[in-house]
């Protein structure tokens, strides 16, 4: 194995870095399991790999000669890919060193003591309430102990001053329990600070070269196990439940990157905290903010921040849905996304996790059903100069998902949108190959709307039930063909911009007086089926012209959804009511992934036959 050498030059550092990045990646699912703070959410692990791997793919697959020009790098890098409180903070402080050492062509002792102090003391600064027993208190420790070993050193050999401090490191990581009593109460160490201690590991590893790394690490899950037996041991105490830790009123744990200049970071904070923003943490510098919170509403987040400048790369993670998955014990998850016309009270019966498409509004990107609400992009849309536009998510949200899910779960399905329509499934192929492939699934619907939040909740139902992935998919396999979505347009103006219907069928549409009807295809695109001649009672006629191409003696589940036409939905639902034999009936808005082309005032219905066994 290679050694470093005196001083500490760019290669070696690097190859340092690698080493450590590995190892956090490697110790994902326990940092998981002992994520209890600030909330327990299980995904500190996951959100320290996804920061690391950010490292991996960018500033440290690129070897440099200059120690400053290599950790200006990293500290880019890991802003832009934070995530999470512990991953902003960690970020900060990879910030902080390389702001100190960005002059540097080599570090000694004394340059790196100085260096990790003032990362130390950035990622403290970036907290607006910074709390003691967290990879706060470990970073301090081992920078005191960097200090102090400079002072001492001879040679400025910068090793033996790391040796001791990782020591220092190790004890203060056990050390945390005694500092926070709901760590003390849960039987473990800070997870964030853990993963510091996993970075340091992964560097002594390539230091001494050989396994030392291996044996401290021993000790580290050691001591967790001792602390869970002191906790455990005092009889009454017990790991507190985890939708204890979790505040309703900021369920959101929302992040964004901030992309301006002089961005002021404490009028930011201020603004921030004016909204009820908890766990805030402010990683960058005057151009560029990595800014991470728990809030009511993620929007709210981002509009604050788009006072200050632009704002990319956001993101926003149910805590509460999160909890729920954890406790909840199944081998399948079912994952599907925001174009899933899909009731709220099924996803959370069922613990079915959405991921949101993105949406522009003159010029502005949101969040589908999270950033942006149903009702409110339909306001929006009435007076917006331009058709608004949906666009998938990046592979980033849901390899996100599916990791977080993987750390909990033995396989995950996501239930997508049609690929003929969007490219939203491809995100999800791209995301899962990325992830754990032998472990996720991807399934086509060829639907769309309620269609496809039909397929989900089937999927998800059975997945509650102890099924199997393969029995869930052939399942849907047969439900495919035989779950439909119809549409009814009143004004398909927005269909015609859009470029979903030919230019000559406005004018024949308003001639005419025809309502026209849309259906979803076998391939999965959806296409003038035919029409209804009525204005007043056009929810009645839609419903007569379904019921006449449904067949009878056939129980069904129908998800009927409007576009900000709850009244006519009401009508609709109702008429369908009369007509066919339906089990189980839901009224949804339909989200901007149809409602962007439909326009207001559009009906849409989505039958699927009742399963043998469905509830």
């Amino acid at each position: 194995m290679p050694t470093a050498r005196l001083p500490l030059t760019a290669p070696a550092l690097r190859r340092a870095l690698i080493a450590g990045a590995r190892r956090v990646i490697a110790d994902r699912d326990v940092l998981n399991r002992i994520n209890v703070f600030p909330v327990a959410d299980g995904d500190t692990g996951n959100n320290l790999a996804h920061t690391f791997a950010s490292l991996l793919n960018g500033a440290l697959s690129r070897r440099s000669r200059h120690i400053g020009e290599l950790l200006k790098r990293i500290g880019d890098d890991a802003i832009d890919g934070a995530r999470g409180n512990s991953g902003a903070i960690l970020a900060q402080f990879l910030y902080g060193v390389a702001e100190h050492a960005r002059a540097q062509p080599e570090l000694d002792a004394t340059t790196l003591a100085a260096s990790v102090r003032h990362g130390a003391a950035n990622a403290r600064a970036a907290l607006a309430h910074p709390v003691e027993g967290t990879i706060l208190s470990v970073i301090n420790a081992f920078a005191d102990a960097l200090d102090e070993a400079a002072r001492a050193s001879a040679d400025g050999d910068p090793r033996p001053g790391f040796a001791a401090a990782l020591s220092r490191a190790r004890h203060a990581l056990a050390r945390t329990p005694q500092q926070m009593a709901l760590l003390q109460r849960a039987g473990v160490v800070d997870a964030g600070a853990q993963g510091f201690v996993d970075l340091l590991e992964g560097i002594a590893e390539f230091v001494d070269g050989g396994p030392r790394a291996l044996r401290v690490h021993g000790a580290d899950a050691a001591a967790n196990e001792a602390c869970a037996d002191h906790a455990h041991g005092a009889g009454d105490a017990q790991i507190p439940m985890l939708h204890d830790a979790v505040d309703p009123h900021r369920r959101w744990c929302s992040e964004c990157l901030l992309i301006g200049s002089d961005l002021p970071r404490d009028a930011l904070r201020d603004a921030l905290e004016a909204i009820g923003a908890d766990s805030l943490v402010l990683a960058g510098g005057g151009a560029r903010l990595r800014v991470h919170g728990h809030v009511a509403s993620p929007q709210a987040l981002f509009d604050v921040c788009a006072r200050y400048g632009a704002v990319d790369a956001m993101k926003a993670d149910d805590m509460l849905a999160q909890q729920r998955t954890v406790e909840r014990v199944q081998r399948v998850a079912v994952v599907t996304d925001s174009a899933a016309d899909l009731p709220d009270e099924l996803a959370e019966r069922y613990g079915l996790h959405v991921v949101p498409v993105r949406v522009s509004v003159d010029g502005r990107d949101y969040l589908d059903k999270i950033g942006l609400a149903t009702a409110e992009f339909y306001r929006r849309m009435a007076v917006a100069a331009d058709l608004p536009r949906t666009s998938q998510p990046p592979p980033g949200d849901f390899r996100r998902a599916f990791e977080f899910l993987l750390g909990h779960r033995s396989q995950v399905l996501y239930v997508g949108l049609s690929r003929a329509v969007s490219g939203t499934l491809q995100a999800g192929e791209q995301a899962a190959a990325r992830s754990d492939a032998a472990r996720v699934r991807v399934f086509d619907t060829f639907n769309a709307a309620g269609g496809q939040a039909l397929l989900a909740w089937r999927a998800a139902e059975l997945a509650s039930d102890g099924i199997e992935m393969a029995a869930i998919v052939a399942e849907l396999e047969r439900l495919r063909p035989l779950t439909t979505t119809w549409a009814m347009a009143r004004d398909i103006s927005h269909a015609v911009r859009g470029g979903r219907i030919p230019p000559w069928a406005g004018p024949l549409v308003k001639f005419t007086g025809l309502t026209p009807i849309a259906k979803v295809k076998p391939e999965g695109r959806l296409g003038v089926s035919g029409g209804v001649f009525a204005k007043a009672g056009a929810p009645e006629a839609f419903a007569r012209y379904i019921a006449k191409r449904t067949p009878r003696g056939q129980r069904w589940r129908v998800i009927a959804g409007h576009c900000d036409a709850r009244v006519d939905g009401e009508r609709l639902l109702e008429a369908l009511r009369r007509r066919l034999d339906l089990e189980q009936a839901w009224l949804v808005e339909t989200g901007p992934a149809l409602g962007a082309h439909a326009g207001r005032g559009a009906l849409l219905v989505s039958l699927q036959p009742v399963a043998d066994g469905a509830a």
